[in-house]
């Protein structure tokens, strides 16, 4: 069989279907970078998807104010009564206690509103600060396979908490220059958090997004990432598509609103790339 190259110029390895799940904790991955607009949401949310079509129990956690994910699987951020907020301001509160259904069954949200953004200086005169996430996620790590953190575009103390409380680190990266720029600044942030609070965070990997191969600038951004990162980048490269927005608007991941788009199957690659890197998911 001849060999196919992938859009990061390298061989496409076969990737096996997924193993079943073993037993013990929840993986937990952030989703990370303190760029804004680069698909963290929209990883987050389809990967989850994907990951619940081959067998795993996923949670969800919105850590970003702004509330994207929590849109984004149909609730209105405006109208919750408790959210991962209320979790880290109250001890008594568990992160049971917020956990929601989403439209996909076997995927759970623990959801956020601009709340949040109050929660990074009120954690500032807490004690053990950095691990206020570890600590409420610690209470469900057995009732889930996969936990995914969808981190806010900045390298504060909210994203600090989400690393803290993470085994592994995926960097989506849109495909174009000023996005590479602050990825050694995540790299360092990583660094800084695996020698002070968290020895066992590595990075799983970084994924390019929005990459149209029509344009020479999308091709070349891919090569230098290759370039700088080696293995670290993920085979799997999510294309530019309007699908993404239109299932945002709907509430619904990809892999439910257009199963069968190209962006679905290229984010179903993506689970089964990240189970490879992965085992213990």
């Amino acid at each position: 069989m001849a060999e196919e190259y992938g859009p990061t110029g390298r061989v496409m390895p076969h990737f096996p279907e997924a193993p079943p799940r073993k037993p013990g904790p929840a993986t937990v991955i952030s989703m990370c970078n303190q760029k804004g607009g680069v698909g963290k949401t929209t990883t987050t949310i389809s990967l989850g998807a994907a990951l619940v079509e081959v067998g795993r129990k996923v949670l969800l956690i919105d850590f970003d104010p702004q509330g994207s994910l929590t849109v984004g699987l149909g609730y209105n951020a405006h109208e919750l009564d408790q959210s991962i907020y209320h979790v880290l301001m109250d001890r008594s509160l568990g992160l049971k206690d917020i956990i929601v259904e989403t439209t996909v069954p076997g995927l759970d949200l623990a959801p956020a509103n601009i709340d949040l953004s109050a929660a990074e200086m009120q954690l500032v005169t807490e004690v053990g600060r950095e691990q206020a996430l570890a600590r409420a996620i610690h209470a469900v790590r057995d009732d889930y396979d996969v936990i995914i953190i969808d981190c806010q575009p900045s390298l504060g103390l909210l994203t600090v908490n989400a690393l803290t409380a993470s085994d592994g680190v995926v960097i989506p990266l849109e495909c174009e220059y000023f996005a590479l720029r602050g990825v050694a600044l995540l790299k360092e942030t990583v660094e800084k958090v695996c020698e002070r609070t968290n020895p066992r965070l590595e990075i799983i990997g970084l994924l390019g997004t929005m990459y149209d191969s029509r344009t020479l600038h999308g091709r070349e951004v891919l090569q230098t990432l290759v370039q700088g990162w080696g293995d670290l980048v993920f085979h799997t490269v999510i294309r530019r598509t309007v699908k993404f927005s239109d299932s945002t608007v709907a509430g619904e991941p990809i892999t439910e609103y257009a199963p069968t788009s190209p962006g679905a199957e290229a984010y179903r690659q993506l689970a089964r790339e990240v189970l490879v890197r992965c085992p213990a998911m």
